[in-house]
């Protein structure tokens, strides 16, 4: 039996890998629905067999990425639209801005790692970054947390960055 949720996720939910994080749980589950940032923290609409929809749920605080902190997991059932594929949905901004930013991170164990890899195209590159750590709170300026709502926005990517920004299932995902 179909079934659809409206989930709403709050606290340190937005520009620490939650939308990919998300996004892999839903896809690996064969979900429908959309993930975004809003004003307020994560938005999730998840369609799909009732046992992975509930499997799904139950799955987002326990398979969190490392920096969110999550306070609060409301849902609601709606009926089901037909959706079969998972998508990763624009921000929303609205009046009220009650959504957390995560502190500045000391770069993880797997940027260090490229950071002194010769061999590695970031090798010695001194601002390295991904999902799992970096700047947050010193670069956001509104929510929700998105580049064009950081200072990050004035920089240009390289064809490489980019391919990594756009892609959920890298760790550099909005990163």
């Amino acid at each position: 039996m179909r079934t659809r949720l409206r989930i709403r996720v709050e606290s340190i939910v937005q520009g620490v890998g939650f939308r990919p994080c998300v996004y892999a749980l839903a896809t690996r589950r064969s979900l429908g629905g959309c993930v975004a940032n809003d004003s307020q923290g994560v938005h999730i609409e998840a369609e799909g067999e009732r046992d992975n929809v509930e499997r799904f749920l139950a799955a987002l605080e326990r398979e969190a990425p490392p920096l969110a902190v999550i306070a609060r997991v409301t849902s609601h059932v709606m009926p089901p639209q037909g959706d079969t594929r998972f998508v990763i949905a624009p921000s929303h901004r609205g009046l009220e801005r009650n959504a957390f930013v995560s502190p500045d991170v000391a770069t993880c164990a797997d940027c260090l790692h490229e950071l002194f890899a010769s061999a590695d195209r970031r090798y010695q590159y001194a601002l390295t970054n991904c999902t799992n750590c970096g700047p947050r709170f010193t670069i956001i300026r509104d929510m929700p947390c998105d580049r064009a709502t950081t200072t990050m926005v004035a920089f240009l990517m390289c064809q490489e960055c980019a391919r990594e920004y756009h892609d959920p299932m890298n760790r550099r995902f909005h990163a």
